[in-house]
């Protein structure tokens, strides 16, 4: 039996006439009609019968729509239990960002994330060079640009400053430094040539190219580190200058050398519910730490 018949005689036993089944179905009366005429003869029945004032069933015709009327509600149940699982935060998402964003931003986020939706099963990819962050087979990526591929979608979340940060210990040892004017009196944590997609690095070859006294890194991370230990002086985005106790701010946020801050979702896989949730969450999180990413934000 075509499980489309049971659809057709519960229309038609609830309108009453061709015309009101017609409409339920969102189908023309003689359609109805052929259909009727046709499981009828398919199956040697008799479902209704038809007079002037409408249609009556038969008992055939009441044992299908009882059935009828059990598969619809069933349906209906099905439907809203899939939907359901469809809203519901299960499931893995992966999420990529730089290794440096993490301790500062990051973990005190994701540490609340998965407490708060347990299901998700979150895997978290981390890498020290941005330009790979594109390239990896994830659902959310965190990276810093200004000028993302018109092909990416996705949330600004705030503007990434940096800033001069120097540990009390080297300031200590360096009382009369005067970083603004005379940058080559000092020793600097620079980053290496891996480090070009730095804004700060117009920045880098403005101020410190008489500089003889370098510490080169290849990630943020080094740079952070050895400036704790009162290595030297670095610039450093300000989530990870602000957030060392160690570490004094030198000087104000380097003026237009600020770096948006993006989350981007993948094209294919925006529509799951667990990353549409996981993508919000992050955005809403992130920007109420706008006053560590840009110092001077209004709290």
């Amino acid at each position: 039996m075509d499980w489309d018949y049971l659809r057709y005689i519960h229309a038609l036993a609830i309108g009453g006439t061709l015309a009101r089944a017609g409409d339920i179905l969102g189908v023309h009366q003689t359609t109805v009609l052929r259909r009727l005429d046709q499981m009828e003869e398919a199956l040697g029945v008799q479902f209704f019968e038809r007079s002037r004032d409408g249609l009556q069933l038969t008992p055939v015709g009441e044992t299908a729509f009882r059935e009828a009327q059990r598969l619809t509600v069933e349906m209906d149940n099905l439907e809203r239990k899939l939907v359901g699982q469809d809203s519901a935060p299960v499931g893995k998402v992966r999420l990529a960002a730089e290794d440096a964003m993490m301790a500062p931003l990051l973990s005190p986020i994701l540490s609340d994330l998965v407490r708060e939706f347990p299901d998700i099963e979150l895997e978290v990819l981390t890498d020290n060079d941005v330009a790979n962050l594109s390239h990896r087979e994830a659902d959310l990526t965190l990276r810093p640009e200004n000028k993302p591929q018109a092909t990416l979608e996705g949330e600004r979340v705030a503007a990434v400053e940096s800033a001069v940060y120097g540990s009390a210990q080297y300031c200590r040892r360096h009382r009369n430094m005067d970083v603004e004017n005379h940058p080559e009196g000092c020793v600097w944590i620079i980053p290496d040539e891996t480090f070009s997609h730095l804004a700060t690095g117009r920045w880098y070859r403005k101020h410190l190219k008489n500089v003889s006294s370098v510490i080169r890194c290849n990630s943020l991370q080094s740079m952070h580190a050895l400036a704790i230990a009162g290595a030297g002086l670095a610039v450093l985005p300000c989530y990870l200058g602000e957030s060392a106790r160690e570490l004094r701010r030198l000087s104000e946020p380097l003026d237009g050398e600020s770096v948006d801050l993006w989350l981007h979702v993948n094209h294919d896989t925006q529509q799951m519910a667990r990353v549409r949730i996981v993508m919000e969450y992050l955005v809403e999180r992130l920007q109420s730490l706008q006053p560590l990413i840009e110092p001077g934000h209004p709290a």
